[in-house]
């Protein structure tokens, strides 16, 4: 269960777990790092997985789901740029450039 330390307070609802999470927000320029106060459901059999891996890595809830949406926005951020790399090396290989010294040719044209 939940400990008095842990930043997340659970509730629940007609059988779906709610928890209220303080996501730090540290701004570029701020040292002092702040929190922002969002509501999440999950699905309960998420929730108890949430919960025992913050037990087994000595971490909070809140920090379990913080680490998780860190992980998929690299992933999103990963699968945007493999995106952009196969719309770019489409585009160069309709163009003939295939190799640098091609696109040195393309650039000088």
């Amino acid at each position: 269960m939940l400990g008095e330390s842990d930043q997340a307070a659970l509730w629940s609802v007609s059988g779906t777990l709610r928890y209220d999470f303080f996501i730090p927000y540290v701004p570029e320029r701020e040292t002092m790092t702040t929190a922002v106060k969002k509501t999440i459901s999950l699905p309960p059999d998420i929730a108890r997985a949430a919960e025992e891996i913050a037990r087994s890595e000595g971490k909070t809830l809140s920090a379990v789901v913080q680490d998780a949406l860190r992980q998929a926005r690299a992933a999103r951020l990963r699968d945007e740029l493999s995106a952009l790399q196969g719309y770019w090396s489409r585009r160069a290989k309709e163009q003939g450039i295939l190799t640098e010294e091609d696109l040195d040719r393309y650039l000088q044209a």
